[in-house]
């Protein structure tokens, strides 16, 4: 009988009480500060990293290695005989492949079963959910590992940004071009591609026009059929809030909840923030 486990990075954004709840094995990214050094969700919490962010941006790096393994043998010792490892783009982080060179070590004990989901943040989040519901409903492996495709192409992520100083500041966009996207008011929406490389969606000027473009993407997608949205925060409750009022009431949502972006994440967004995932329901 085989037991599986799924392994995440923090990345996917999900809070501490919906890992606990599915038993998600969540791998914290390291924050990294000048003299100190944080896991993300575990020794930070995002309104932390937002009330300092201004005086100091951290950088992010890889899930510490002792973390992790400490995660692989407990999911060993708990006589789990296979894990399915769901990672952050690979085009945008090296946790992916560190995370398979790692885990040829634990190759003899455990059967791993890696999915690059080429995005990242709440996107990769509701990847994992899908395929913690196909867990506990006891779905056979190789049905869950051949739904993968399907989930990440279900799964669309958007997001805007009060500011681009964190985007130039983290190298995700060139300074000059950060520095005339300020000047300019400019607004864009980010999404990633197939590829699972970020992308100007749109661009937009101010923040109201931003959002009213983000609620036609959304509302393009509802019209195609039913969908579970998302509404991704960070530090920006209210207007998120706001947001979510807006368009909750639309027959196609199935379910519509607030999320935080997190701390990881948060570093390259800055605080103002806005996002939403959406993922497509099977009709």
């Amino acid at each position: 009988m085989r037991k599986i486990a799924l392994i995440t990075d923090s990345s996917c954004d999900l809070n501490l009480s919906t890992i606990e709840e599915y038993n998600i094995k969540m791998l914290p990214l390291r924050i990294i500060y000048k003299d100190r050094e944080f896991l993300d969700k575990v020794t930070l919490t995002p309104k932390e990293l937002y009330r300092t962010i201004r005086e100091e941006i951290p950088t992010t790096s890889l899930p510490d290695l002792k973390y992790t393994k400490d995660v692989i043998e407990k999911v060993i010792e708990e006589g789990y005989t296979d894990a399915i490892v769901i990672t952050v783009s690979s085009k945008l982080s090296g946790t992916y492949n560190s995370l398979r060179l790692l885990c040829e070590d634990y190759e003899k004990n455990l059967n791993f079963h890696f999915f690059d989901t080429r995005t990242l943040g709440f996107p990769q989040g509701a990847i994992v959910l899908q395929v913690t519901k196909m867990i506990e409903e006891k779905k056979d492996l190789d049905e869950i590992l051949n739904s993968l495709e399907d989930i990440r192409e279900r799964t669309h992520g958007f997001i805007t940004f009060e500011t681009l100083e964190f985007l130039k500041r983290g190298g995700r966009i060139g300074r000059v071009s950060g520095t005339i996207g300020e000047m300019l008011h400019l607004k864009p929406i980010v999404s990633s591609n197939d590829d699972g490389v970020l992308y100007t969606y749109a661009k937009t000027r101010g923040r109201k026009k931003a959002l009213s473009k983000m609620r036609g993407i959304l509302e393009e997608y509802l019209e195609k059929g039913k969908c579970r949205v998302w509404i991704l925060s960070a530090d920006c409750d209210e207007e998120a809030l706001e947001f979510l009022k807006n368009v909750k009431n639309h027959h196609n949502i199935t379910e519509i909840s607030l999320e935080e972006i997190g701390a990881g994440m948060g570093i390259h967004t800055g605080p103002g923030a806005l996002g939403m995932c959406i993922y497509e329901e099977k009709n």
